[in-house]
């Protein structure tokens, strides 16, 4: 029995790696290729490749596209992306991966990638690397977006999924219906620059927000009784406003879960408020280690230690560095500890997330790993759990 089910594993596998295709799309369908994204689509088959060429002039194909199959699509020319100039629409279906590598949608603020439903009875799952887009919208129930290596020019909203080392707008975690079939894992930013902060708006996941540079963190929505990071993120928003940076209002909502806010350094212009942390409704906040150039003051109910305020600290938003203060500033557990294992620097740079993982983001066209998970400690009765995943440019 086990030679037969090893035998028709086998024969799977050979199966599924002969099926697939590389389908090349070119300039005026020049030496045989086709001449539009969309012709490439309709004759590919499920797990099919869809190589692009960058035309010459850099000009688009000018095409709205529509993907209801499995695929991946890559540049031609390496790190290179190519150029299409209309919206992408994925059609969503149990079990349906598609990922996207290079595409830039350039200066055109109507187009985007979206999904253009909820997926019944399974999940969708879009992967966006290395991409120059306007607005990106996987907020469909039941639909994982992971992102990487992305310029956004406007907004990312999504209800699930991990997006590190990208530039944005705006990212908000948001939830148009809840999920029927859930993801087991968290909702996951790291490593962001993101203009007008980050949101969590669905409670369907716990939520990480760890290590990004950003200029505000807001939680309107949690997952009850999950326990929730927002842990080494730099927060700085030199523009006067009514919430506080740290700003968690679940008012309108009757879950309860924890928050941990840890290791952040944070810098603000006081307008509403000159609250760092404000806390409205069920949430158990628990506030530690974290530095502020302004007052340490907080409003609602949170338990806090090691915090400081009235620190030294110069923010960077155009070269993406904080300095002074912040330096050893955070948990000096050795689970918290930055990569030259000296004690956590509080920032986007602390810690093993660290900023420096993502950026720069072009790593000479090679290869890159964007997540990787370890144990900060290993005892010979536990087992080593050891999980990553990476992209080729």
């Amino acid at each position: 029995m086990q030679k037969k089910l090893l035998f028709i594993t086998l024969t799977s596998l050979f199966t599924s790696l002969v099926s697939a295709a590389d389908l090349y799309v070119r300039n005026a369908g020049s030496g045989g290729a086709y001449s539009s994204v969309s012709a490439a689509i309709t004759a590919a088959n499920n797990g099919d490749r869809i190589i692009i060429q960058p035309k010459t002039n850099g000009s688009a194909y000018v095409e709205n596209i529509t993907i209801n199959k499995s695929l991946t699509f890559v540049s031609e020319t390496i790190y290179n992306k190519y150029f299409i100039q209309g919206t992408i629409t994925i059609t969503p279906s149990a079990g349906r991966l598609v990922t996207i590598n290079n595409l830039s949608s350039g200066n055109f603020t109507i187009y985007g990638v979206s999904v253009s439903g909820a997926t019944t009875g399974g999940r969708t799952t879009v992967n966006l690397f290395n991409c120059y887009l306007n607005n990106v919208d996987t907020t469909a129930a039941n639909t994982t977006l992971n992102m990487s290596g992305c310029n956004v020019i406007g907004g990312v909203y999504f209800s699930h999924g991990r997006c590190t080392g990208n530039r944005a707008q705006m990212m908000n975690a948001y939830a148009v219906s809840p999920d029927t079939n859930l993801a087991t894992d968290a909702v996951e930013l790291i490593g962001n620059a993101v203009d007008m902060g980050i949101i969590n708006s669905q409670n369907d996941y716990p939520f990480k927000f760890n290590n990004n540079f950003i200029s505000s963190v807001s939680v309107y929505r949690m997952k009850t009784n999950s326990t929730n990071e927002i842990i080494n993120n730099t927060i700085y928003n030199p523009n006067a406003g009514d919430i506080a940076p740290l700003y968690i209002d679940l008012l309108n909502s009757n879950t309860t879960g924890n928050i941990a806010i840890m290791n952040n350094a944070v810098s603000f212009v006081v307008g509403q408020t000159n609250a760092c942390i404000q806390n409205s409704g069920n949430a158990t906040v628990t506030a530690t280690y974290n530095v502020f150039t302004n007052a340490f003051v907080t409003q609602g109910t949170l338990t806090q230690s090691n915090n400081t305020g009235s620190v030294n600290m110069a923010f960077n938003a155009d070269a993406y560095t904080v300095t002074g203060g912040n330096v050893n500033a955070g948990n000096p557990a050795v689970a918290h500890a930055d990569l030259d294992l000296t004690r956590n620097d509080a920032g986007h740079y602390g810690g093993s997330n660290s900023w420096s993982n993502y950026f720069p983001s072009d790593s000479g066209a090679m290869p890159q790993v964007n997540f990787f998970v370890t144990p900060r400690a290993i005892l010979n009765t536990t087992t080593l759990n050891v999980s990553g995943s990476g992209y080729s440019k």
